[in-house]
């Protein structure tokens, strides 16, 4: 078992297969010089200094030669033999395989506009960018983060948090535009500019400034500019499609696998964030970029190749940490054409329920944990929910589960 990527996925894969009996050789290729670990954190606790470095490994480096799963780090894999069963590394080496499993996640999304390439603009996807982040936000004056999806938000949250000055551009208008609801939208950008972040929307950004090699300022295209010695990008990521594609696999936003992970050729698997899957909650196929995603179908990757498939169908879930704030998200609300909301946002805690056709698609929750779990159960039932109904607070969701 060859396993490509030491994400989140990767590892899952890994780890499923040994703790589901399987003996044979297993090995995982990282392109990091890291344990597989987890990155949530790193826009959160970590970049705060809040989390031992430590705590975000899944397992200690132990566990791997206890298990006999050869963890080979800082190497990629140039290329697939799919007739020869082989791969070749970075490192020269050429290593066959029964089976290969595709978990090459993604990378960020550049900004590309004049003085990207500045120094002083930086991304964050790994530890060792969270290190770099981290410093760079000690000496900064003048913070500038592009994008305001969730990894711009959890970033702009810990620099206010830092004690430092910053400014969100988001291009669309409103914040999260693509995932919640506008009243969600309205109460985060509420949250972050009563501590004090400045937030510009429907922002388009023309050039980046520098001096002597470095950024320190951020010209937008109405003429207006915003002064910065470090701009922060997160406007999304991109699938690692690139190493099946060479390989022929089947690829369109992302690589195309089946409810068992099986891509276009039987010897080959796929998961995580870098597949697209037949997803019953998003009406097709989907690419989900999410722990609970990559966990789920690495689980149901390991099940096909040990000959017991269960097909992956669990309802996604998703979350975000700003201030004190939690965002919690379950099912997926695209094309919904109605939405209620319950509880009362001035106070901090309420729920937006998004409804299709008169079925429930997705709930949205700002920390009403107890909305979110009960959503997991109705969306995987299948429960029918009436919308008047569930906009009641009063009414217990519950209730609705199947006995």
């Amino acid at each position: 078992m060859l396993v490509v990527g030491g994400g989140q996925a990767g590892f899952q894969v890994a780890a499923s297969l040994r703790a589901d009996g399987y003996d044979g050789p297993v090995r995982i290729i990282g392109a990091e010089h890291h344990p597989p670990y987890q990155r949530p954190p790193l826009s959160k606790g970590l970049l705060l200094g809040k989390m031992d470095r430590a705590r975000l490994l899944f397992r200690q480096p132990s566990f791997y030669p206890a298990q006999a799963i050869e963890l080979r780090l800082g190497e990629t894999i140039e290329a697939v033999d799919r007739q020869a069963r082989t791969v070749a590394t970075s490192t020269g080496d050429v290593l066959d395989y029964d089976r290969l499993v595709l978990a090459t996640g993604t990378r960020v999304r550049p900004l590309t506009v004049p003085g990207a390439e500045l120094d002083g603009v930086v991304y964050l996807r790994t530890i060792d960018d969270c290190d770099d982040l981290a410093r760079r936000i000690g000496e900064a004056r003048r913070v500038v983060v592009v994008g305001g999806g969730f990894i711009g938000l959890e970033v702009a949250a810990a620099i206010r948090l830092l004690g430092k000055p910053v400014t969100v551009l988001e291009a669309a208008g409103r914040l999260m535009g693509r995932v919640v609801a506008p009243v969600i939208s309205s109460f985060f950008a509420d949250l972050h500019r009563e501590r004090g972040v400045e937030i510009v929307l429907d922002a388009r950004i023309a050039n980046l400034e520098g001096e002597a090699g470095r950024v320190h300022a951020v010209a937008m295209a109405d003429g207006t500019r915003h002064e910065a010695d470090l701009v922060v990008v997160g406007i999304g990521v991109l699938p690692n499609v690139e190493l099946a594609q060479a390989a022929g696999l089947r690829c369109e936003n992302g690589i195309v696998v089946d409810a068992h992970g099986r891509t276009s050729d039987p010897a080959i698997f796929a998961a995580g964030e870098c597949t697209s899957h037949p997803n019953r909650f998003a009406g097709g196929f989907a690419r989900l970029e999410s722990v609970q995603n990559a966990v789920d179908q690495a689980k149901a990757v390991a099940a096909a190749i040990l000959g017991r498939p269960e097909p992956y169908d669990e309802v996604p879930w998703f979350w975000s940490d700003q201030y004190e704030v939690k965002l919690q998200m379950v099912g997926i609300s695209a094309g919904h054409d109605r939405q209620v909301v319950r509880g009362d946002p001035a106070q901090g805690r309420f729920s937006v329920l998004y409804f299709k056709e008169g079925r429930l698609l997705a709930i949205d929750s700002i920390n009403r944990p107890g909305d979110h779990m009960t959503g997991r159960k109705l969306l995987t039932a299948g429960s029918a929910v009436d919308a008047d109904q569930a906009a009641d607070e009063t009414f217990e969701l519950k209730t609705l589960l199947p006995a």
